[in-house]
């Protein structure tokens, strides 16, 4: 979820429980009681969300429960979901949650006068641009200025749905917009963008010089600077801070610096976009190199794979034309363009895993042997591994 500086707000935690690419048929308070558990007590929330706020649905039966209560205020947000009778007794329900410092959100809202006095204690109101016309979207907007609540365009899909709930008042926007190309510009590549995929290539490289990397990280203050912030961070869990660059250079390795200096000449690539763009390219990028070391392939191709995934995105271009100055292998270039080879099967397990797309996600899972416990596994790992580089953005 974005807001209008397109700034991660936060994430929706949903339950899904099998290969169909639906809600499982078990009741909704058993989901939920699940989602809770394995996010809060198994991985940890903040893990999850990277500290950022968590939306999840409640049932009516566990908000009379006070089931939210058992989890901090300020780690969730309460979502009402739109079967929720609005009665005397729910308003006091939710008045409660919101006198002790819970946000409250209504999950695909329909106004109707029932509403009134619900809306007066929560604070967002959610509304889905897909099964909602345009002109009823009109409508709800006009109707809930009155109430101080903030609102949520969800499906939000392209960039000119985003622009559209803009003009009409939005304030938060969920969606996968941010991984499409917003304008594709009649401007060729800069100068910069161009060096910076070439040096990320160069990196790459089997025959690459370690030394000749080295005294392109020494020129440049602010990489030595966030490599050494990088290696002081949490992740590592040193007893003993990193202070100069060679020390800091010794400590990774050749294959670890590699990894590092081509995660900075991406993000500087991305630095107009929104953040979790290149959250999920690196995200990708771990899954791919870890899945593929997993199964005894060379994983370094398998990195580049994921970490251009998105690179359409990132510069606002055609796949074709960037890939076009860009020396990459055979290999990924089909698996990017062609979407055929032995890697792309690996990419659409991602990509379906990351949007909860079963049916595809059971389709590829054929032709990648991983269980899926380990692909979940291997995910979570990649999260923590992107939100401890979260530092190299600062």
């Amino acid at each position: 979820m974005f807001n209008r500086e397109k700034d991660i707000f936060a994430y929706e935690l949903l339950f899904r429980n099998g290969e169909s690419n639906s809600f499982p048929d078990i009741d909704g308070d058993t989901a939920t009681t699940s989602l809770l558990s394995s996010s809060f007590f198994t991985v940890g929330i903040d893990e999850i969300t990277g500290g950022r706020l968590a939306f999840i649905n409640f049932t009516e039966s566990l908000l009379k429960q006070g089931t939210p209560q058992l989890f901090p205020s300020d780690k969730l947000v309460v979502e009402i979901l739109e079967n929720v009778v609005p009665s005397i007794e729910m308003v006091e329900v939710c008045t409660n949650l919101k006198e002790k410092g819970y946000q409250l959100a209504l999950d695909d809202f329909v106004f109707s006068g029932g509403h009134k006095e619900l809306l007066e204690v929560c604070d967002i109101v959610k509304v889905d641009f897909r099964l909602t016309a345009p002109e009823d979207v009109e409508k709800l907007v006009f109707d809930l200025r009155p109430h101080n609540c903030k609102l949520l365009a969800e499906k939000i899909e392209t960039y000119d749905d985003f622009n559209r709930a803009v003009s009409l008042g939005f304030d938060y926007f969920q969606g996968y917009f941010f991984s499409k190309p917003e304008i594709l510009k009649n401007k060729d590549l800069s100068s910069s963008e161009l060096t910076i995929m070439q040096l990320i290539a160069q990196i790459n490289s089997e025959t690459f010089d370690i030394s000749a990397l080295e005294s392109i990280v020494v020129q440049d203050v602010s990489v030595s600077y966030k490599l050494i912030n990088y290696l002081n961070s949490p992740h590592f869990g040193r007893l003993q801070p990193v202070s100069s660059l060679k020390q800091a250079i010794s400590f990774l390795g050749e294959k670890d610096f590699r990894l590092f200096a081509t995660l900075i000449a991406a993000s500087k690539l991305s630095d107009e976009k929104p953040t979790e763009l290149i959250r999920l390219s690196i995200i990708r990028a771990r899954f791919l190199e870890l899945a593929a070391a997993e199964l005894g392939e060379d994983s370094s191709e398998f990195f580049l794979l994921g970490l251009f995934s998105l690179i359409d995105a990132i510069l606002d271009k055609k796949m074709e034309e960037i890939l076009a100055k860009l020396v990459l292998s055979e290999k990924i270039q089909a698996a990017l363009l062609q979407k055929e080879g032995r890697l792309y099967p690996f990419l659409r397990l991602i990509e379906s895993y990351e949007r909860g797309n079963w049916l595809a996600f059971k389709f590829v899972r054929r032709k990648v042997p991983l269980e899926d416990w380990k692909i979940v596994e291997l995910y979570i790992e990649s999260v923590k591994w992107a939100e401890s580089f979260g530092v190299l953005r600062n």
